[in-house]
């Protein structure tokens, strides 16, 4: 850009010089011919007149002399000297006389101009070896004139001017060089950090923004445009980030959940297959009369009725899984005595310690009041109380303990019996997953109760698990309190 600017200047600059190289010469003596007329002009009114005494005359005469350097003689026929600017008026007219007649001013070396009563040449002087501009008439009155100027303080006057006009070309060109230098540089620093703001854009880095000048511009304008510009992508970039992420966690939630569905009617119709073959086949039993006495009969409705109950319950447990995995099962938290709930939990299940000869031990005097939601904590404690039931060994004990740990308050069952095998710790929580598989169906389990208890836990964002011990096994989970 500031070459263009420097190239243009230049032109600007040189063009002239070079017009006036070429040409200023030839105006030059273009405008003494002009005067040279002019004068002529002028000695002619004053002959005619007869006022070459008049002063207003003799003061335009010595302008002419003095401003264009013309000489002036006059002559009448008899070769006498009427008027001359001349101080050696016989050289002025010696010069005259060679003019018109002699060898010495020979040789015309320029175009010739002529007017009606006089000629215009450039006349080579041998004898003083320069060159002339001369003009050589006859007035109205008759008598003879002469003017005369020297070429050479033209082309002096020339070569001197061009030389000047050299000299102011070179500074100008230089004055013009650093100021636009300094210009361009003013101009295209702002436009070079919009150049580089909207790269810095185009790599999504909307951190740098324009600093406007002191004095501002159409460029600071635009400078401010394309800071809020940067903001508005900013925050629509954020947004879109933020819509996409929630639009990729939809997609998520819409693919576990169809995977969930998927896994809960593949696990349903396998978990079935058992219960529904042996209802099948002791209903087709009874229908085609296989026994006779009444024993085996009831034997045979108390298998389909106990099968049924554990499809029963089975499914039950599946909808309210798959309802807290899909987040459907809402949780109302409140604070409630944790306490009182443990405590009326053993009393409603105090016959089915009884029957199976198991010693529970809690002993708690105090209120404990927790933050969470009750429902959900009874049936976390209802799994764990059900599995310490059904796996109690050895002494048969059962021991629920509180632990209080700064804001949070620790539910731990342990009951005696065999320790689970290290190989199924990180699977017990798992859907359908049985250590012992015999003695899960043999007490009608669904193996989903740890599962249920693991999804509970994990929707209110607290923490369980499970601890082996030499006589036994801890499960524990915690809530706020």
């Amino acid at each position: 850009m500031a070459g263009i600017y420097i190239t243009i200047i230049a032109l600007t600059i040189v063009a002239p010089l070079i017009i006036n190289f070429c040409f200023l010469g030839y105006f030059y003596q273009h405008e003494k011919e002009e005067a040279m007329i002019s004068t002529f002009d002028l000695v002619n009114r004053a002959a005619v007149a007869g006022s070459f005494d008049d002063e207003e005359f003799l003061d335009e005469l010595e302008k002419a002399h003095a401003n264009y350097s013309i000489s002036v003689v006059v002559v009448d026929s008899a070769a006498n000297v009427l008027l001359t600017t001349a101080h050696d008026t016989e050289d002025m007219n010696s010069q005259l006389y060679y003019a018109m007649f002699g060898k010495q001013m020979q040789g015309s070396s320029g175009a010739e101009r002529s007017g009606d009563n006089y000629v215009i040449k450039q006349q080579m002087d041998h004898r003083l070896g320069e060159e002339y501009l001369v003009l050589w008439g006859t007035l109205d009155n008759g008598n003879i004139i002469m003017l005369r100027s020297a070429i050479e303080g033209i082309r002096e006057s020339t070569n001197l001017t061009n030389r000047f006009l050299i000299w102011i070309g070179i500074l100008a060109l230089t004055l013009s060089i650093l100021a636009t230098f300094f210009l361009t540089r003013r101009i295209t620093k702002p436009i070079l950090a919009l150049t580089d703001l909207s790269k810095r854009m185009i790599g999504l880095d909307f951190q740098a923004k324009y600093h406007s000048q002191k004095k501002r511009n159409e460029v600071d304008v635009l400078g401010e445009h394309m800071n809020e510009l940067s903001e508005t992508l900013e925050e629509t970039i954020v947004e879109l980030k933020q819509a996409n992420h929630e639009l990729q966690a939809d997609i998520a939630l819409k693919e576990e959940n169809q995977k969930r569905q998927q896994e809960f009617i593949s696990n349903v119709s396998h978990e079935l297959k058992t219960p529904i073959a042996l209802i099948q086949g002791y209903a087709e039993g009874l229908a085609e009369g296989i026994t006779d006495d009444e024993e085996s009969r009831e034997f045979y409705c108390d298998v389909i009725i106990d099968e049924a109950k554990k499809m029963n319950r089975m499914v039950l447990s599946m909808i309210s899984l798959n309802q807290i995995e899909t987040g459907n099962n809402e949780m109302e938290y409140d604070h409630f005595d944790i306490v009182a709930l443990l405590e009326g939990m053993i009393q409603s299940m105090k016959i089915l310690l009884q029957q199976n000869d198991i010693s529970l031990s809690f002993a708690h005097d105090q209120e404990i009041f927790v933050y969470a939601d009750e429902y959900s904590v009874e049936q976390v404690v209802s799994n764990y109380l059900s599995n310490a039931i059904h796996y109690a060994k050895n002494e048969k004990k059962i021991d629920i303990k509180l632990t209080k740990k700064e804001h949070v308050l620790r539910v731990s069952v342990f009951n005696t019996g065999d320790p689970i095998p290290q190989d199924s710790m990180e699977h017990i929580w798992d859907k359908f997953y049985k250590v012992d598989k015999a003695r899960t169906r043999e007490y009608g389990g669904t193996g989903i109760g740890l599962s249920i208890v693991k999804a509970i836990m994990e929707s209110m964002g607290q923490e369980y698990g499970v601890q082996n011990h030499e006589n036994g096994v801890e499960f524990w989970f915690e809530v706020e309190c």
